[in-house]
């Protein structure tokens, strides 16, 4: 599947977007390796910190179907502002796929295509437990020579 195909398809899933209260509808595609694509919208709360923002309503539902690996994310919004990704769902999508390609597109029809590792380049991991989270034996038990 294109960019341009998984593009279109989040914009159709933009319209299903329940926004509301800020009027912001987003719609995401996410493309497996596998092939499959999982669509998502933003569903938003009457309680603003409960909303659910498209890429991880996506995301969610392709890890309820059992898929871990993706290849792709199209991200959709409406007018001239760019699409791009909250810094929670970088953050949440980087767990499965930090070196994931976006395609991002407005409601006038431009897009750009970058890769999450440019969107958030330090992306916070336990893939690999930095140096002071590796088992030590405390300095009390060093010294007694245990």
């Amino acid at each position: 599947m294109s960019p341009k195909e998984l593009l279109a398809l989040a914009i159709a899933a933009r319209a299903h977007a329940y926004a509301p209260y800020s009027h912001y509808s987003v719609g995401a595609a996410l493309l497996t390796r596998g092939g499959k694509v999982f669509t998502g919208c933003n569903v938003e709360n009457a309680s603003y910190g409960l909303g659910t923002c498209a890429e991880r309503v996506a995301l969610a539902t392709a890890v309820a179907a059992g898929e871990r690996e993706f290849e792709w994310i199209a991200v959709a919004v409406g007018g001239a502002d760019k699409a791009r990704p909250c810094g929670a769902c970088r953050q949440v999508l980087s767990e499965f796929a930090p070196e994931l390609r976006l395609v991002l597109g407005n409601g006038r029809g431009r897009s750009m295509v970058t890769r999450l590792s440019r969107l958030l380049p330090m992306a916070f991991s336990l893939r690999e437990p930095p140096a002071s989270r590796r088992k030590r034996r405390p300095a009390s038990l060093k010294r007694r020579g245990r």
